[in-house]
């Protein structure tokens, strides 16, 4: 049900939360009901905001917080977020729709771990201690100090919200950083209760700081073009990727981008059949395929490559799509019906181009108000040539190609063919393939018989089109900081 009076989401600036004029809608794509009316941030107010964050920077007790000190206000934002949960939990299942219990084991439980594990990490870091001799004999020692970098653009994307918003925002933080953070004007709920956590938790005002917008002539351009944010960090697509780095080159900002992938899974012959289909079936279909992460290419040996197409076929079809709280629900709608149409776009595009569409290939229907949501099918291709653009393009929607391969270093080349680099599965039982394959893989993560399995302490991220630089633990460190070499001769 649709709430009487929906609420205006503000922004968060130096402390307090504002209203601008300007407003626009976030509409469930559920049902297409009105979730939330937000605001939008001009110019001005993200002016202020940076200000803000330079002052607090500048002036403010945060930078100058001990690594423990720090540590310990993460810890209440966690606290936060955990005494909230329930409420984070609506919030994200309102904007994306997706099955409300994958927002309670995936997206709210990662954002608590995100700052624990940030706030860990920096109590531990320790300053790197190098000792020599010089030419005269006198003894040398050198050392290494992190500061904070300055003020952070923070951008993240709809597709895990509270999750990738507190994969950056939390080590920013932990390094003594001001941010000022943009989520997505499509899930733009959970941020704005953040906001609120990091108000009760005693942040300092302007340290962090959030702005509400779209990207182009909004809060995204307003901030990526400003001259006192000292880096940017953005999660989404490539080619919004590319647009920033074009605004962040006129002030040689420092930038770390972890953009889109067209990722591939490899199913050797020797395989553990039953995980494969299972592991695949949830990698291509998880959070109806809006994930990074997901496999849209999918190679399979050819001795098991019509078993395997069957068996996913059914785990697809078996799929339970409905609203978020619906028993035994599995998979939610997409973010948006504009999203939808660009999905449902290659939907038609890969039958001209001459798939066979195995599985799906359409939308759901209810015959309820769920007909006015984003849900589309869950759908499986075969019969693609590898140029075809259904193979060769991101498409961010349930849906993968299945295709079958006769010898190992062919599968690699294929693999590699691609502009995008960010993740990888290889499914089989032999050791010495696996880590033989893997390494051979051009990309910034593969998984062996698992997916979607990290510990937050090693580095994420893409190459090629996929991306620049890596996030996670000591990686997230490194960029969040500047780093000094203090020499001193005794």
């Amino acid at each position: 049900m649709a709430p009487a009076s929906p609420p205006l989401l503000r922004h968060y600036v130096d402390g307090a939360f504002v209203a601008t004029e300007r407003r626009f809608d976030d509409v469930s794509p559920v049902d297409g009901h009105l979730v939330a009316r937000v605001c939008e941030a001009d110019s001005a107010t993200v002016d202020r905001a940076v200000a803000a964050a330079r002052r607090a920077l500048r002036e403010g007790p945060w930078g100058k917080t001990s690594p423990a000190g720090r540590a310990a206000v993460l810890h209440r934002i966690a606290d936060g977020i955990q005494a909230r949960f329930d409420d984070f939990v609506a919030a994200e299942v309102a904007d994306t729709g997706r099955p409300a219990e994958q927002a309670r084991t995936l997206d709210i439980a990662r954002g608590i771990a995100n700052f624990r594990t940030f706030a860990d990490l920096i109590k531990t870091a320790g300053t790197e201690l190098y000792e020599m001799r010089a030419a005269d004999g006198a003894e040398v020692m050198s050392y290494a100090v992190r500061k904070p970098l300055g003020v952070i653009g923070i951008i993240s994307p709809w597709n895990l919200p509270l999750l990738l918003f507190t994969w950056k925002v939390a080590p920013a933080l932990a390094m003594g950083n001001c941010v000022v953070a943009k989520p997505s004007e499509e899930t733009p709920s959970s941020a704005t209760l953040l906001a609120e956590v990091m108000d009760a938790a005693g942040v300092p005002p302007g340290v962090f700081n959030l702005v509400h917008g779209h990207g182009p002539d909004s809060a995204g351009e307003f901030l990526t073009r400003h001259p006192d944010i000292s880096a940017i960090t953005f999660t989404g697509e490539s080619r919004t990727g590319s647009a920033i780095m074009k605004a962040a080159a006129e002030g040689v900002k420092e930038i770390s981008f972890e953009l889109g992938g067209k990722n591939a899974a490899v199913v050797f012959a020797d395989t553990d059949f039953d995980a494969a289909v299972d592991g695949v079936a949830r990698s291509s279909f998880t959070n109806a395929g809006q994930v990074c992460l997901c496999s849209e290419r999918v190679y399979v040996e050819r001795a098991i490559f019509e078993r395997f197409v069957a068996a996913l076929a059914a785990k697809a079809r078996a799929l339970t799509i409905d609203a978020p709280d619906a028993p035994g629900v599995q998979m939610g709608p997409l973010i948006s019906r504009g999203h939808r149409d660009k999905v449902l776009s290659y939907y038609k595009l890969a039958v001209e181009e001459g798939a066979t569409v195995v599985a799906g290939g359409g939308v759901p229907r209810f015959g309820d108000a769920r007909d006015e949501g984003a849900f589309v099918q869950p759908t499986i291709w075969t019969g693609l040539s590898d140029t075809a653009r259904c193979v060769r393009e991101e498409i961010f929607g349930p849906v993968c190609h299945v295709a079958p391969f006769d010898a190992e270093d062919e599968v690699i080349r294929r693999v590699n063919d691609s502009a995008y680099g960010l993740a990888g599965c290889v499914w089989t039982t032999s050791l010495s393939r696996a880590h033989r394959v893997a390494r051979q893989f051009q990309t910034g993560l593969v998984w062996v018989n698992t997916w979607f399995l990290r510990d937050l302490r090693t580095p994420f991220g893409g190459v090629k089109l996929s991306g620049l630089g890596r996030e996670g633990g000591r990686h997230s460190l490194d960029f969040y900081s500047e780093i000094t070499n203090i020499c001193i001769k005794l």
